[in-house]
């Protein structure tokens, strides 16, 4: 796998190299939608680069290039077999999701909560190219399965820092118009498929209430959506907090997703189990200095600390959901999601006076 000759003549045009020396193939988009490169240039001299960093230094680069098959090419390529047109109109959308965050929301982002720059993007007739800083020639090489407690808590670190950037009232939800209205990769709207083969029970009929408690939720955000230990950058300095790749599935929500969502990426069960308090305190602690540094009140704060704490085991069990028909024996169906799971009933059975045991 290679950059197409259209794809290197833009990429020499826009970086203005002499030459392109190296292309290496770092991995293939899911279910074969295109591919990521990294690609070494000659003297760039980059016409419109990002920000005020010396374009000299990028000369090493990470090309995404979307070229996906059509629907009736897939075959079998999606992992678990989920081919059809909301699957793939779903993936569509994500990347222009992903190059619209680029292109318009990125820059709120800091070093608390570092994100690649995007240098260049384009549409061309091979598809939808972007072209990204090299994290790994940035400072940001490591790459990590599981975490330790101290990387746990850089990674909890990153998601406070970046819903801090974006916090904002359900009534302001407008300026977010180009990303998805609901993110993360799992909501139920945009997983009508994997609800139907869910297995009946209490969760498939509590989904839509679970959903709409996140959504309607007073303080909103926006979730990266696919929070997952994979889509973090590790720091050889051992102090400085991670980058974090892969956007196609920011959009608005509660910061609860990511959280939920980044833990059960990373720690087992008994950790999760053992630990839950302490990465949460840890999670609100961040959050709560990241806010007052960006001049949100005290007061508004404590509100939300408490809303959002109710909704940690909501936004498990929303998962759990989509699992549950995506894949119903995987491995993130531990018996902790499943405390979480009953945790989010019962709250749910409070609101209606009466218990989820009975």
């Amino acid at each position: 796998m290679t950059l197409t000759p259209e794809s290197a003549d833009w990429l020499q045009d826009i970086s203005g190299s002499t030459s392109i020396e190296e292309v290496r193939h770092v991995q293939t988009l899911w279910s074969g939608y295109g591919q990521i490169l990294r690609v070494q240039l000659k003297q760039s001299n980059w016409l419109n680069p990002a920000s005020t960093t010396d374009a000299s230094e990028f000369t090493s680069v990470i090309v995404k290039q979307i070229s996906p098959p059509a629907l009736e090419e897939q075959g079998g390529g999606h992992p678990r077999g989920w081919n059809t047109s909301q699957s793939h109109n779903r993936k569509l959308r994500s990347y222009e999701v992903e190059s619209a965050f680029y292109s318009h929301h990125a820059s709120r982002c800091d070093e608390s909560c570092r994100v690649a720059e995007c240098l260049a993007q384009a549409d061309l007739p091979s598809g939808q190219i972007m072209v990204l800083e090299d994290l790994d020639q940035a400072g940001y090489p490591i790459r990590h399965h599981g975490l330790d407690a101290t990387r746990v808590d850089q990674g909890l670190r990153w998601l406070a820092n970046f819903h801090a950037s974006f916090l904002h009232t359900a009534e302001q939800s407008d300026q977010w118009k180009d990303l998805w209205p609901i993110g993360t990769y799992w909501h139920l709207s945009t997983r009508p498929d994997e609800f139907d083969v869910m297995p009946k029970g209490e969760l498939k009929d509590a989904a839509i209430e679970l959903d709409n408690r996140l959504n309607q939720s007073e303080f909103q955000t926006l979730v990266h959506g696919d929070a997952k230990v994979a889509n973090m950058c590790f720091a050889t300095k051992p102090h400085r907090p991670p980058a974090m790749v892969d956007f196609q599935y920011v959009g608005r929500g509660c910061g609860m997703k990511d959280v939920a969502y980044f833990l059960s990426s990373c720690v087992s069960e008994s950790e999760c189990q053992r630990n839950e308090s302490r990465y949460l305190a840890t999670y609100f602690e961040a959050l709560r200095d990241a806010t007052s540094t960006r001049g949100i009140e005290q007061v508004e704060f404590t509100s939300l600390e408490i809303s959002w704490r109710k909704l940690y085991p909501v936004a498990w069990a929303d998962f759990v959901r989509f699992l549950e028909g995506w894949c119903p024996g995987h491995a993130k169906l531990t018996g902790y999601s499943r405390r979480m799971v009953d945790i989010a009933l019962d709250s749910l059975d409070d609101q209606h006076g009466h218990s989820h045991s009975d």
